[in-house]
């Protein structure tokens, strides 16, 4: 099996020998003249040795990328030169022209290279114990090396934490290079398997349900007593510190003393019995983890792109207040012509649909009186109550905690009972009114422009009459927006208009209301009421609805005011049909109230 950790390289081939030894007689430096991937791989290597002091916290050691490593493993740590190589087929399918390690987060793109690197930086790190040469061809040195796999990434974790999810990637690769198709399953080898795979888990590398089907596998060959004893010595020797090799030479010999081998002797000669059951055993463990990473690497993405949504709304969101602020400035400053927030696609010029005002007339002035009276019930809130108990007066007096007191007294008790119920109600202030009304005045409103500006009107004075911190605004809109009332002025005589214009800006209207009124500010009852027929254009209708469920949302009831047939009323609105708005003050009222005591 090779080893991930030798004393010292190989020896050289008789190529490097024979360019050695010409140097050491004089000759020049043989230097071939390197092929342009070469070159490449030493620049990446020079960059990996680099990062190596954030991994090892060493500083004397050097990495090697070679194609094929002299030790056969996929990568290896020699402690007496202080090098590590690591096989170059481990980044592939990546040309060494595009690794660039000194940049922190490209290691992501090559984790199982990075993972081999930093279980070699743990060796470097943590492997401080050398077991003596004439020990090394023993079965306990083989075993005790084996434990140390386990033990160096366990210490390993305790420094670097976040590098699990790297070694978790290398486990295939790692086990694979000890345990092929071709080794047999018989006790020795089992054993060595969980020495590699369960010690991880227990380790806190890999997860219980990975390691299931390995774990079955090696109990069936090697017993549940015996494999509890195994996993005894693994976790023991997680505990041993890094410098103790009497400890970890312990642990070997009672490794070998478990399975019934003599630990001063080599190995005992591999078997035929199942071969390749152990790889597919470790083949499903690497199969689990994949999977997992894999769905911990589609979470994390998920969640990413979640918290990129959540970013990028709500910098929409507070790019569409700023618009909405600069919308209700120009249309309420006082004196402001029509506000056009997009290029007019009508007559190109910008013309204000108001021709007059008028006295409202008496039936008006009713419908305001009944209208004012149901927004004050709306926003009405019953008092609290809050119940204390007492041992004295004043309060009322409950003759069941009475008794019991007087029971307490007799008995010589300290009286604990509190006999009197006291109750305290207190008023809840009704909340402020804030009522945003937008006004169709396109060309297929015509008919019921005047029974919209009488609407208008007696919202706009009723909500001004229910309290004095109360506000409403009107905006008529078709391209353009027109003020009719600005936030806080009260309208004394109706405003009327004609309805002739081109296409609908309702969804800049309730911009300019939201941001006039603080529709969205809760504290308060908050209406929008839009007279309208509802006849838009599919994207006109579709940013209205998108401030509206904006707007419902934040709790502002939204009612719909229609008063021709067969209206069209867009989404998260109440649909209140109108004929005559003087007559239908008491529909106005009760409407209100439901959408303003839902809240």
């Amino acid at each position: 099996m090779p080893a991930h950790i030798q004393l010292a390289p190989p020896a050289m081939s008789e190529t490097e020998y024979a360019t050695a030894c010409w140097e050491d007689d004089g000759g020049p430096p043989f230097e071939p003249s390197p092929a342009a991937h070469a070159t490449q791989w030493r620049r990446v290597a020079a960059e990996l040795s680099g990062r190596l002091p954030d991994i090892a916290d060493r500083h004397d050691v050097i990495v090697t990328c070679e194609h094929g490593t002299r030790s056969g493993a996929p990568a290896a740590f020699y402690p007496t030169t202080g090098i590590i190589e690591i096989d170059t087929k481990l980044f592939a399918p990546l040309a060494p022209a595009t690794l660039h390690p000194a940049r922190f987060g490209d290691e992501e793109r090559y984790p199982i290279a990075w993972g081999v690197l930093i279980h070699e930086a743990a060796h470097a790190a943590h492997t401080a114990w050398l077991p003596a040469p004439h020990l090394r061809p023993t079965a306990a040195h083989q075993a005790a090396e084996m434990l140390e796999e386990s033990r160096a990434e366990c210490a390993h974790l305790a420094r670097r934490p976040a590098d699990r999810r790297f070694l978790r990637a290398t486990v295939a690769t790692l086990v694979m290079a000890d345990i092929t198709a071709q080794t047999p399953a018989d006790r020795w080898q089992a054993a060595f398997a969980a020495g590699l795979i369960l010690a991880r888990r227990d380790a806190g590398i890999l997860d219980e349900d990975e390691t299931e089907a390995l774990e079955h596998t090696v109990r069936d060959i090697l017993g549940p007593d015996l494999l509890n004893t195994l996993a005894a010595i693994w976790q023991a020797a997680h505990q041993t510190a890094d410098t103790d090799g009497q400890a970890m030479w312990e642990h070997g010999r009672a490794w070998c003393e478990a399975l019934g081998t003599d630990p001063t002797q080599p190995p005992p000669a591999p078997g035929n019995e199942r071969r390749g059951a152990l790889a597919a055993a470790i083949g499903k463990v690497t199969g689990q983890v994949t999977a997992n990473e894999d769905a911990h690497a589609a979470a994390q993405q998920e969640a990413r792109t979640t918290r990129a949504n959540r970013a990028k709304a709500k910098a929409a969101q507070a790019e569409r207040q700023r618009q909405a602020t600069r919308t209700a400035e120009h249309v309420f400053t006082p004196g402001a012509r029509p506000y056009a927030p997009a290029p007019l696609r009508g007559s190109g010029r910008l013309a204000s649909p108001i021709t007059g005002t008028r006295l409202p007339t008496s039936a008006e002035k009713a419908a305001t009186a009944h209208l004012a009276r149901g927004l004050r019930a709306a926003a009405y809130r019953e008092r609290t109550e809050i119940t204390s108990t007492s041992a004295v007066p004043p309060g009322r007096l409950n003759m069941r905690g009475a008794l019991a007191r007087q029971a307490q007294q007799a008995a010589g008790a300290t009286p604990t009972a509190q006999p009197w119920i006291h109750t305290q109600r207190r008023p809840i202030p009704a909340p402020p009114l804030r009522v945003g009304i937008a006004v169709d005045v396109s060309r297929s409103m015509r008919s019921a422009a005047a029974p919209i500006a009488s609407a208008a009107w007696i919202l706009a004075k009723a909500t001004a009459l229910t309290d004095p911190d109360s506000r409403a605004a009107t905006v008529a809109y078709e391209e353009s927006l027109t003020a009719i009332t600005a936030p806080g002025r009260t309208p004394h005589r109706v405003t009327e208009f004609d309805a002739d214009g081109a296409g609908h800006s309702l969804g800049h209207a309730i911009d300019a209301l939201t941001a006039g009124l603080e529709l969205t500010r809760p504290g308060r009852g908050r209406l929008l009421v839009i007279a309208s027929d509802g006849y838009y254009r599919r994207t006109e209708a579709a940013e209205a609805t998108e401030r509206l469920t904006t707007l419902t949302q934040t709790g502002c009831a939204v009612l719909w005011l229609a008063f021709a047939p067969e209206p069209c009323p867009l989404p998260h609105t109440t649909l209140l049909e109108l004929e005559d708005p003087a007559k239908a003050a008491t529909a106005i009222a009760k409407a209100a109230t439901t959408a303003l005591q839902a809240l």
